[in-house]
């Protein structure tokens, strides 16, 4: 599957110190010591719908990830996935009368315009889930060699607790995890489950819905797995960051956590577990199942600056919850506007202490809110006209590219 294309990322002078970021599975913020490649895999979309604001931020936020490791002179290895075959995607068929490859593709197609649009830099690998599924069949029979899986009819499941660590990544008690697995996705009543928290591996082939054939018969993945399959094919055992929404810290990223370390017997699966926090809009957290969406490719089309969309992301801390508002992009606009006229001024005031305070700012886990009010107030300073350094506006510029994926020049 093709991602999008590769924006230029300006070099800066000077050298950050690198990511601290926080890590769920310990509650702390940690440095993420990277070694020559950095390694992230972020979960990606359903595609049934268009990009809302949700997905921006994340995938905002774990650009930023790579913008700063790249400035501390890693090479970064970045790998997404889409979960093209799930059953929001056949339920959405259903209910337009539309084949759901069509579906797949056309809102893979707009995310890949949106990710474009706002400046985020793909993932080296993107893979969907159908092209996978030699993969996780081949992972599926070695977690049954390893007895971690067994059949409940026809379907096959995970035990969970195969993997001793199991639990430790979103760090909830049992009956919460209950809870939340199923309100996600998850079936713990299902009558024949060794335990109710056993996740489906293998789906037997369903009336009226696509299947494949593999050594494991006819039919199709479970959800946790996909990612497995793919992150282990590409980035192997013990990434550096494996990143996504909030509400994938439980069922998804513990449930695929526990698959991988029972499979490789290794541990961690990935050094740090990164969550965005979610965006909200009418007084819900934005979602498909509920309709309060605002979309990035709407906007677009609205004439927004996708620049001005980032810096309203921005505008948050990655980890917090937050709401969407009509205020929040103009208030972007008006900074984005800030910024502009700052750098086309032929002069500045120096741009190092900027930039090291940008960078410092970043490297705390993110705190790109803060990083804002530093560039505000030199682009504030700019108008006093003062400045008498050259060279500072373009350093400005590219720094804002670099580090925060805001073009501010053509």
């Amino acid at each position: 599957m093709d991602s999008w294309s590769v924006p230029p990322v300006p070099s800066l002078p000077g050298v950050s110190r690198g990511l601290d970021l926080y890590d769920t599975a310990t509650g702390t913020v940690r440095p993420t010591e990277p070694g020559p490649v950095a390694r992230m895999y972020v979960c990606g979309i359903t595609p049934y719908d268009a990009t809302h604001m949700g997905h921006a931020a994340t995938y905002v936020a774990f650009d930023i990830v790579q913008r700063v490791w790249l400035d501390a002179g890693h090479d970064v290895h970045y790998v997404q996935n889409v979960t093209d075959i799930d059953d929001p995607l056949l339920e959405r068929a259903v209910a337009t009368g539309q084949d759901w490859r069509v579906i797949a593709d056309r809102e893979t197609a707009l995310f890949r315009e949106d990710m474009s649009a706002l400046n985020v830099i793909p993932p080296r690998d993107y893979l969907g889930a159908v092209e996978s599924i030699p993969s996780v069949a081949r992972y599926v029979e070695d977690l049954q060699v390893k007895g971690a899986v067994y059949a409940v009819d026809d379907d096959l499941y995970f035990s969970v607790h195969a993997d001793p660590r199991f639990g430790t990544v979103a760090n909830l008690d049992e009956a919460q995890m209950i809870a939340e697995f199923a309100e996600r996705g998850g079936d713990p009543d299902r009558p024949g489950k060794r335990h109710p928290l056993d996740c489906l591996v293998w789906q037997d082939a369903r009336p009226d819905e696509p299947a494949w054939d593999t050594p494991l018969g006819h039919g199709r993945p479970g959800w946790h797995i996909e990612c497995v399959a793919i992150a282990l094919d590409t980035l192997g055992m013990t990434i550096d960051v494996q990143g996504g929404g909030s509400d994938l810290a439980f069922p998804h990223h513990e449930m695929g956590a526990s698959e991988a370390q029972v499979l490789t017997g290794e541990w961690p699966y990935a050094r740090h577990y990164a969550h965005a926090g979610m965006v909200a809009w009418q007084g819900h957290k934005m979602s498909k199942s509920r309709g309060n969406l605002v979309f990035v490719s709407q906007l677009r089309h609205e004439g927004h600056d996708p620049a001005a969309i980032r810096l309203a992301l921005l505008a948050h801390h990655y980890r917090s919850n937050w709401a969407w508002t009509e205020h929040g992009l103009t208030g972007a606009e008006e900074r984005l506007a800030l910024w502009q006229r700052a750098v086309a001024r032929p002069a500045g005031t120096d741009a190092a202490p900027v930039i090291a305070r940008v960078r410092e700012h970043l490297s705390n886990d993110m705190q790109c809110p803060s990083a804002l009010d530093v560039i505000d107030a030199w682009a504030m300073e700019q108008q006093s006209g003062t400045g008498t350094d050259p060279q500072a506006p373009g350093l400005i510029a590219e720094m804002c590219d670099a580090l925060l994926g805001v073009r501010l020049l053509p």
